[in-house]
């Protein structure tokens, strides 16, 4: 048997909420509706675990800076480090790496024409480990191995989302090819609607981000060539990062997914959450 991916996560990443849950306050009022609403997603998780996670995300300035931009860059090595982003390392666990998982990718996708960067060493900042700790929760160790894919969400100029969506197909079509039978999901991280920084800044558009998600669900090829210019105009200078859904959604069957549950919240942090879990149709 061969590997297959079996479901997709989205998940925003934003860092307040790796703070919330560092420093206990998950309870406190402010923060209690956005962790209700993952309540759900830990169940389902914990009956869904998978035997590899690959997770794309975007680097904030800590494994990368502008001296080196990657446009897509894979993790093939052993283990991550949480980074240090300027007020010490998020006390969670070091995440441990598929390095044959993720080389076979590597291989298989830059043969289909995609140039990814090959990272064997890397530390994992908020946009990595906060989608995680949502997820699985506050544990001694993760659940399985995970293979980070950093994007360039951050400085201009960015892969597009047709872009993004074929790279999904890529990648899905490499993990069919890995002679193992492993369970893999793919998560998307990111987003939803914000901007921080200009005059604009705690722009949140509720209609334009569930819009999003309906037709990430249904329509998923149309969505993926929604120019930047819509999600900066529409959703804000950060909501660019949505790209990185696309990533995860093309990674998916080609038959309609299965809604295992969806979620919105505003605000956290002066941003909108959005969460979602697809299940292949098999």
């Amino acid at each position: 048997m061969m590997a297959r991916i079996t479901a997709s996560v989205y998940t925003s990443h934003v860092p307040a909420i790796g703070a919330a849950l560092d420093l206990g306050k998950s309870g406190d009022d402010y923060w209690k509706p956005l962790f209700a609403g993952y309540e759900p997603s830990k169940a389902w998780f914990k009956e869904n675990t998978p035997d590899v996670i690959f997770l794309v995300y975007n680097d904030h300035a800590t494994a990368f800076s502008l001296d080196m931009i990657p446009t897509f860059a894979i993790g093939c090595a052993a283990e991550y480090k949480p980074a240090d982003e300027g007020w010490g390392p998020r006390p969670v666990p070091t995440v441990k790496g598929h390095a044959e998982l993720a080389s076979h990718i590597a291989q298989s996708v830059i043969q289909d024409d995609f140039d990814l960067t090959i990272v064997n060493r890397m530390d994992v900042d908020h946009g990595f480990t906060v989608p995680l700790s949502l997820i699985c929760g506050q544990v001694a160790e993760w659940p399985c191995p995970v293979i980070p894919f950093a994007v360039n969400v951050v400085q201009y100029p960015v892969p597009s989302g047709r872009r993004c969506f074929n790279l999904g197909r890529a990648i899905r079509k490499a993990v069919s090819l890995y002679d193992e039978p492993l369970k893999v999901q793919i998560w998307g991280t990111g987003g939803m609607s914000h901007q921080l920084q200009g005059p604009r800044a705690g722009l949140i558009n509720r209609e334009w981000d569930n819009r999003f998600l309906d037709r990430l669900i249904a329509e998923p090829e149309k969505l993926a060539d929604t120019p930047h210019l819509e999600y900066v105009q529409q959703a804000g200078s950060e909501g660019i990062e949505l790209v990185m859904w696309l990533i995860a959604r093309g990674a998916m069957s080609d038959l309609p997914p299965r809604v295992a549950h969806r979620f919105y919240h505003v605000p956290a942090s002066n941003t909108a959450v959005g969460h979602l879990i697809l299940e292949n149709s098999q």
